[in-house]
């Protein structure tokens, strides 16, 4: 596959040769029309209907939508300007079509974290990203970063391969990872993200960063966590809670901040599919949780959500099992095989422990782990989830529903294979209107036994 010339770093992906057929629908993945825009301000919930762009009818055929597109990262990404100057986004290989920001099935997002080693406190910047050749909507603001700052980065993708590209010395200044050489994770990438969390951790060790308790929920339980297995799917720890303003007139793209908000007030709001943003919006709002927000640096007097912050959550407070990435991920395999060096690297990554073998990250433990907790409160939380929207209504007509097909999707074949590994079918049943699930219920224990 013909490929962009640029300089490489060592971890940034070369080429993909691994196939990701398996992967799931992320959640907040929305199909449909790009002017309907449903705005649940009072759940405070936003679910937006965009459109299949960049499919273009042939006759009675529509060409793909190109799923690899390629991310140029800006000089010195880490700093003020860096992180004030947009990301670029362009087809990986332009033979396979172009890539847009616009279109929902190819925008990429950035996230970054900022520890302050003097006040041990974290903010939020969200580096905005635009066409390759294009220009923002709005100037994204230049952040006021505290001296010595330690900035991480974390990359999300509506596509199915993310790449990194920019000037080797560059990519390698900013220990940026996209995976292994020749096998990169998929929608998935990180800039200095385990400098940023050895020195979160640091703080929080010795007392000076407070993480905030997980809290307890409408339902009398303890709030999920992004490690908890009531949430987790196939590939947890995945994507990032960032979101970008879309202009529709123009079809340029803007940070999503107050003072943008009200200069493009015919801007919809466009976000990246992730358990994340899952957890922090739709499930915590259903079960009246509140995630763990810092500053928005881009953003005066507004604090938001982040990727960081739930997975540095998640490791303080989290209760047994923690749901930690297993070596038959899609995002960690190797041409369909487990890899040790590969899940190490991912997992150094999102804030989680090494493992000196495969079998210390067992898919079966986690298979079964799954089984165990996920359909109990899947099932104990239906009267609230069942009130609140769906994460994608192409999938599911509630939340209850589409965290029913989301666990089926995850345990069957095309997911983590745990029917397989365990001998055990989905305790979960759905009922469905054509494609779309719209009921489950629960099979008896007789019922699940067997592949």
């Amino acid at each position: 596959m013909q490929r962009l010339k640029r300089s490489r770093v060592s971890h940034v992906r070369l080429s993909s040769h691994h196939t990701r057929g398996s992967r799931r629908f992320s959640p907040f993945v929305y199909l449909g029309s790009l002017c309907s825009l449903i705005l649940l301000v009072g759940a405070g919930i936003y679910l937006f209907i965009q459109p299949t762009l960049g499919s273009h009818a042939q006759g009675n055929k529509a060409k793909a939508v190109n799923g690899a597109c390629t991310l140029i990262v800006p000089p010195n990404p880490l700093t003020a300007q860096g992180l004030a100057t947009p990301y670029r986004l362009v087809a990986t290989d332009r033979g396979q079509g172009a890539c847009r920001e616009s279109n929902i099935k190819q925008q990429a997002f950035v996230q970054g974290a900022i520890f302050d080693p003097q006040t041990n406190q974290i903010s939020i910047y969200n580096p905005l990203v635009i066409d390759k050749g294009d220009q923002p909507a709005i100037a994204p603001v230049v952040p006021n970063l505290p001296q010595n700052a330690i900035v991480g980065l974390w990359f999300g993708f509506n596509g199915t391969d993310l790449t990194l590209a920019g000037s080797y010395q560059n990519l390698q200044v900013s220990n940026c990872v996209n995976g292994l050489r020749g096998s990169d994770f998929g929608q998935v990438a990180f800039c200095n993200a385990t400098a940023f969390y050895k020195a979160a951790n640091q703080a929080i060790q010795a007392g000076k960063l407070v993480v905030p308790a997980l809290g307890t929920g409408n339902d009398g339980m303890t709030c999920p966590s992004v490690r908890d297995f009531s949430l987790i799917d196939q590939d947890q720890s995945d994507n990032v809670n960032s979101d970008y303003l879309l202009d529709r007139q123009t079809g340029r793209l803007a940070q999503h901040t107050a003072a943008n908000t009200a200069l493009l007030p015919q801007a919809t709001v466009v976000t990246n599919g992730s358990d994340n943003r899952l957890l922090a919006v739709a499930l915590d709002n259903a079960l009246g949780c509140k995630p763990w927000t810092a500053p928005d640096l881009a953003d005066a007097g507004h604090s938001v959500t982040a990727q960081p912050l739930d997975e540095l959550q998640a490791a303080a407070h989290q209760a047994a099992p923690m749901a930690l990435v297993p070596n038959n991920d899609p995002m960690v395999v190797v041409n369909g095989k487990a890899d040790l060096s590969k899940l190490n690297l991912y997992r150094a990554s999102v804030n989680q422990a090494q493992v000196a073998s495969r079998a210390d990250a067992s898919t079966a433990t986690y298979c079964q782990n799954l089984l165990n907790t996920a359909p109990q409160r899947i099932f104990a939380d239906r009267a609230y989830t069942q009130l609140q929207p769906s994460a994608d209504v192409m999938l599911a007509n509630n939340l209850f529903t589409f965290l029913a097909q989301r666990f089926n999707t995850s345990w069957g074949a095309n997911g983590l294979n745990c029917q397989h590994i365990l001998g055990i079918k989905s305790p979960i049943k759905l009922s469905t209107d054509g494609a779309i699930t719209v009921d489950a219920s629960l099979r008896t224990a007789s019922h699940t036994q067997g592949n």
